[in-house]
């Protein structure tokens, strides 16, 4: 079994202001380093493989806390980058509503509102090939990857076997520096661990390898 751990990056300007965001590329606030920080602290007792980002640097500096503190360099991926909402970077739910009345009526239920931009299952799409990557570099370990908060609904409905539409009207977006799991098997994501079981999650791992490596050795062949 492979795990990821999934983290949206810390809050950034435009979240403290609530704007869109897509592949605008904003800075972190202070709040959002203290975020980054925090998670860090969270991770540091769980031996990471590698720490993969999204390269907007909202992700890749709140991947960076927690790549320093375990040894290693971050791995910036553009395929993990946010949703692309066109014309509806930088502006606040009451801008959109006035603008586009029948695109935001169509975003409320699940659907993008933007005419330009990308669909939610062209960036599903892309997501889903860039993590399944990432899982199948590293069979069998352990890795983190910082992204943004429509990425992680992709993977945490694929890992439900749920279409990203419906799991977005059932789930609101990941707070800022959320953690959480899914894991990886026989080339499909097998499980979805929330924040609060993640602990119980590397546990049940560890004794796993422990009991893998306490076995003798299969003949080669």
């Amino acid at each position: 079994m492979t795990i990821i751990l999934l983290a949206r990056h810390g809050q950034s300007d435009w979240n403290a202001s609530r704007r869109w965001q897509g592949h605008a590329d904003r800075p972190l606030t202070e709040k959002g380093h203290e975020q980054a920080r925090a998670l860090a602290a969270r991770l540091e007792h769980i031996e990471l493989d590698a720490v993969y980002s999204s390269d907007l640097q909202r992700a890749a500096d709140t991947a960076a806390e927690v790549a320093r503190a375990q040894g290693f360099e971050v791995v910036e991926l553009p395929q993990l980058r946010e949703v692309d909402v066109g014309s509806w970077s930088g502006l606040t739910r009451a801008e959109a509503e006035e603008r586009f009345p029948e695109g935001f009526a169509r975003w409320r239920v699940g659907f993008p509102g933007w005419e330009d931009g990308e669909s939610y299952e062209a960036m599903t799409e892309r997501v889903l090939d860039a993590v399944l990557g990432i899982a199948r570099t590293h069979e069998g370990g352990r890795v983190l990857v910082v992204s943004h908060g429509g990425p992680i609904r992709a993977i945490h409905a694929a890992a439900l076997g749920l279409d990203v539409h419906t799991y977005r009207r059932l789930r609101p977006v990941e707070p800022n520096a959320r953690l959480s799991a899914v894991c990886y098997a026989e080339d499909a994501f097998t499980e979805l661990c929330p924040a609060n079981e993640i602990d119980a999650l590397i546990e049940r791992d560890q004794a796993e390898r422990r009991s893998a490596a306490a076995r003798p050795p299969t003949p080669a062949g």
